[in-house]
Order: structure tokens, then sequence, then C-alpha cells
């Protein structure tokens, strides 16, 4: 039934998008570009009210670059002498 994959669309891109904000949030980086992800975040959550598969899409490569930006910064880092 068509209606049940959309709703399952829809509870995967809600569910994402909450991932998303939570880590835009949590993002350890310069207010610039926190403030481009919130963005980010705001564009794929206006799109969902129009074209949820465009919508899903966005949030997914966006979840993408948080979470290695997240890696990332839990890497450790050697200083050089």
């Amino acid at each position: 039934m068509e209606d049940d994959g959309q709703l399952a669309l829809y509870e995967t891109v809600a569910a994402r998008l909450k991932q998303a904000h939570a880590l835009v949030r949590a993002l350890d980086a310069p207010e610039s570009e926190r403030a481009a992800y919130a963005r980010r975040l705001l564009a794929a959550t206006t799109v969902s009210k129009h074209d949820l598969a465009a919508a899903a899409r966005r949030v997914e490569v966006l979840v993408d670059e948080l979470r290695a930006l997240d890696r990332d910064s839990e890497t450790p880092r050697h200083e050089s002498d």
C-alpha cells in the first residue's frame, strides 16, 4: 500500500531531522560553521513539507557530514615538537 510507504518515509525523515538537530547542537565548531549547518537543517525541514524524498536525501547527506565531523573531532591529534 502506497500510504504505508509514505508514512514510513515521514517517520524516517522525522527521526533523521531530529538526529541532525542534535548533531548540529552538539557540534564543536566555530559559530559560523554551526550556523551554516543549521541553515541546511532548516532548508531540509522546509523541503520536507513539499518533497519528502528530496528532504530524505538532503538530511541523509547532512547527517553523514555531521557524523564525519564528529568522528574527526574524536581522533587524537599528535602535535609535532
